[in-house]
């Protein structure tokens, strides 16, 4: 039958206007008034056959089609407000060679579905993949009316003068609706994209979507989208709605109730053209112009399961879990500072009686610390377990033979008027510092000489630098990642971000909220150390009140400026590290390091300073030194992936810049870098290897040096040979393997000079190696990682393994972060076996 009309319905010929329930799209409107150019009115030109038939569903229909002809397919199917039911429209063309494609346009009541067959679909460098079967779900409107009858009409055309063989088959996916918590199991293909509908049920407010593979290849893509025509399900346009992320074998996304204002959303299943998105290689190359090439089977086998996520309790429980681990530790240190307390006021009693003099008590009388023979030192204490005194005369060391001339000003002035040149007590010759530090055998005595209260105004200056440095790198930092988060919310792409997405619990506008809780303990504990060091300073400027002896000329000199810098650190990496897990990618991960770099830094200085309080680095060398790895740091992020120049640089500046270091440490920066240090170092080596075998002078530096840059020259040929892609974390090994050792080298040194460690450091000791052990274990589950593609990222993912709540890298939070703060106790503790020992017979190593 031949009819000069747009179409024919199924209930009325001619071209009059179309039933109500009938009302294509203006896409289709327009498709068809252009093929028959006029409606109504009759055709212009050459008359072409339009042929419509009555379809049923699960039947297939084989027909040919020519530029000639049009062949309508009119089907009805009853849908039900309460039960949703897929439609699946499948198409095979038969022929080869074709001149031109095949058009298949479906019209619904409310949207239009169209596509050609052979499917093109584009790959990088805009290759070009034929698919021959093709495979589309209809889309399906929500109907308001408890039971309703629509019609949709499949029409096939072509430009094609030949006949064109195809076939179709149109079928009801009973599986439309996902169930929660039950498994369903499909297969799709770039060209056979599949999507299901899922409704929330009552009580649930939020679910995760999950989606697993046995394969890696080929790579596939999930989304979320609303309920609303049309649905984006092809590789080139599925991004352009709703939540979306490459796959290999898994996928999660987490979605809220609140976000779907129609409590029900469409999980959409593509599978790419290429891997190349998901890690795999771009197998055709080189290219032809307009070359078709052939794709081969990429259909893959999915699993998808909708699952409940965690309620309100489990937020409520994890919060309280955290806060009360932290807290803990703020109890169990009030206890031990009433338990120390309680026993000194009890030493007090037991050792000092009431009618000793002053003398005997190990004190001074204030005018003669203020006249005396005890003010030219100036050291710094050790508040770090200050006792009274001692009642043995061998607690007076000979202090009373020192010279008067050796006055110093009164403690009490103002340390804003004391510059450190000015009171530098070997500023009047400075061969007198190279006879001191040149010893063979050294004691803190000899590196503890200049005025306490300058090295105090010295060691501050680190506190308030870092303090600066947080607020002048936090702002931007928060800026940036609340960008990050907007850009993930608005756009939907699941790709800018790395989280483990089987235990990403959103919370507002994050995406990750556990990940940012856990790292609450380093801001608790970093702040819990700060108040252990103001305690311990107090009671230290309250024994140099008393004039106490033992805090004036015994022990380690106690400057609790790096200290006060060291728990500020800890708190902005607790900051800046759940600022980097807002949004974890590659681009911000140095936000999450730097300060790791600033804590090595700053505890390797601390270490150096206690023996060593005179000759330490001023704090704007320790940190120009830190900002120049900062930047290292940047650089191999951007540049050093898989770059042989950049490789080579680095580790000719890690060498050189470790021989330098060498050399400062062994002459205690007796040194000169001028131009006759190379004829100086040749002489050396003439005299005291060629012409006589000598040993060296100082054997215990020359161990440690000798073993770091053994440690040093294995990382820097490490890195030169293997090219770490993870460049920051490279660099963070480094120091943390030279801080290890320093440490290792502090506690042999210490116990082999006859030195040994009090009960609470040596628990401190024992504890923090522990808790690092299982902290590094956790570390190292690696959940999650920016160096492979964010699908490949995702096979690491793992579901939650503490109160439903936290996953491993959580859990490294958790214990890193009481590590660090059990490290810092170390420090700080370590050294108070010492504090009745008089300097000049502390050795310095």
């Amino acid at each position: 039958m031949v009819f000069r009309s747009c179409w024919k319905s199924r209930h009325k010929n001619g071209c009059g206007p179309s039933p109500w329930w009938i009302r294509p799209g203006l896409a289709a409107l327009f498709w068809f008034c252009v093929t028959h150019i006029a409606c109504g009115i009759g055709a212009v030109g050459e008359t072409k056959n339009v042929v419509q038939k009555d379809a049923e569903f699960d039947v297939t229909y084989n027909d040919t089609v020519t530029s000639e002809n049009q062949t309508i397919y009119a089907f009805n199917h009853t849908i039900s407000r309460n039960k949703t039911e897929g439609v699946r429209v499948t198409v095979d063309v038969l022929s080869r060679g074709l001149e031109s494609p095949i058009l298949f346009v479906v019209r619904q009541k409310q949207a239009v579905l169209s596509f050609q067959v052979p499917l093109i679909l584009r790959g990088l460098y805009q290759r070009k993949y034929p698919y021959n079967h093709v495979g589309r779900t209809l889309c399906q409107p929500p109907t308001r009316a408890l039971s309703e009858t629509q019609y949709f009409f499949v029409d096939v055309s072509t430009l094609s003068s030949q006949g064109t063989n195809y076939q179709l088959r149109v079928s009801r996916v009973e599986s439309f609706t996902l169930q929660t918590d039950k498994k369903f199991s499909f297969t799709a293909s770039p060209s056979q994209p599949q999507y299901f509908k899922y409704v929330f049920p009552d009580g649930l407010d939020t679910v995760i979507v999950k989606v697993n593979s046995d394969v890696t290849f080929p790579c596939s893509v999930m989304s979320v989208q609303d309920i609303q025509c049309p649905v984006y399900d092809l590789d080139n346009n599925v991004a352009f709605t709703g939540m979306y992320q490459t796959m290999t074998k898994k996928g999660a996304i987490t979605v809220q109730r609140k976000d779907f204002p129609s409590n029900s959303f469409y999980v959409v299943i593509v599978v790419k053209t290429e891997d190349e998105a998901c890690g795999g290689p771009l197998r055709f190359y080189p290219l032809r112009p307009d070359e078709l090439i052939d794709a081969g089977n990429r259909s893959k086998a999915i699993d998808v399961m909708v699952s409940p996520a965690i309620n309100s309790e489990v937020y409520v429980m994890g919060m309280l879990f955290c806060l009360g681990i932290f807290l803990s530790f703020y109890l169990l240190t009030l206890l031990v500072a009433c338990v120390e307390n309680k026993r000194m006021k009890k030493r007090e009693v037991f050792q000092i009686p009431a009618d000793m003099s002053p003398a005997e008590t190990g004190k001074i009388p204030a005018a003669q610390y203020e006249y005396g023979s005890f003010a030219d030192n100036g050291s710094t204490l050790s508040s770090e377990a200050i006792t009274d005194s001692a009642t043995s005369t061998d607690n007076n060391y000979g202090y009373m033979e020192r010279s008067l001339e050796s006055v110093g000003r009164s403690r009490q002035e103002s340390l804003s008027s004391v510059e450190e040149d000015d009171y530098d007590t070997l500023e009047d010759i400075d061969s007198d510092k190279n006879i001191v530090r040149t010893k063979k055998f050294l004691c803190v005595s000899d590196l503890a000489r200049k005025d306490k209260r300058v090295l105090s105004k010295k060691y501050q200056i680190y506190f308030w630098n870092i303090a600066t440095i947080a607020v002048f790198y936090a702002l931007p930092v928060i800026q940036l990642v609340i960008t990050y988060q907007t850009v993930v919310n608005v756009t939907g792409n699941q790709d800018i971000c790395f989280y483990n997405f089987l235990c990403a619990h959103p919370l507002g506008a994050l995406s990750a909220f556990n990940n940012i809780l856990s790292n609450l303990g380093y801001v608790m504990l970093g702040l819990l150390f700060l108040l252990i060091v103001l305690k311990r300073d107090i009671v230290h400027n309250r024994a140099l009140v008393r004039n106490d002896l033992n805090a004036l000329e015994c022990g380690i000199p106690k400057h609790f400026g790096l200290f006060y810098a060291m728990g500020t650190a800890l708190m902005m990496e607790g900051l800046l590290s759940a600022c980097y897990h807002v949004c974890p990618n590659y681009t911000n991960f140095q936000f999450d390091t730097s300060f790791m770099y600033m804590i090595a830094g700053l505890c390797m200085l601390k270490l150096y300073q206690k023996r060593h309080p005179d000759i330490n680095a001023s704090a704007y060398t320790a940190y120009a030194c830190l900002a120049a790895v900062i930047f290292f740091s940047v650089l191999g992020v951007v540049f050093g992936k898989g770059n042989t120049v950049f490789w080579i640089i680095f580790s000719v500046i890690h060498i050189l810049a470790t021989l330098l270091l060498s050399t400062q440490l062994y002459y205690m920066g007796r040194w000169r870098l001028d131009s006759g240090t190379l004829r100086r170092m040749i002489y050396i080596i003439y005299t005291d290897c060629i012409r006589q075998c000598s040993g060296p002078m100082y054997i215990d530096r020359m161990v440690l040096l000798v073993m770091g840059n053994i440690v040093n020259w294995s990382l820097a040929a490490y890195g030169l040979i293997e090219r770490p892609n993870d460049f920051a974390s490279y660099l963070l090994a480094i120091a943390i393997c030279n801080l290890l050792l320093y440490f290792a080298f502090y506690i042999i040194m210490k116990l082999r000079s006859g030195e040994r460690i009090q009960c609470l450091a040596l628990v401190c000791i024992l504890f923090t190696a522990v808790v690092w052990g299982f902290a590094l274990y956790f570390f190292f589950q690696g959940l999650s990682t920016w160096q492979k593609t964010p699908a490949e990222s995702r096979e690491h993912n793992r579901d939650c393994i503490l109160l439903s709540f936290f996953d491993d890298h959580d859990i490294w939070h958790f214990l890193s972060s009481i590590a660090m703060f059990g490290s810092f106790l170390v420090l700080l503790t370590m050294d108070d076996d010492l504090d009745t020992v008089q300097r000049d017979k502390i050795f310095v190593f």
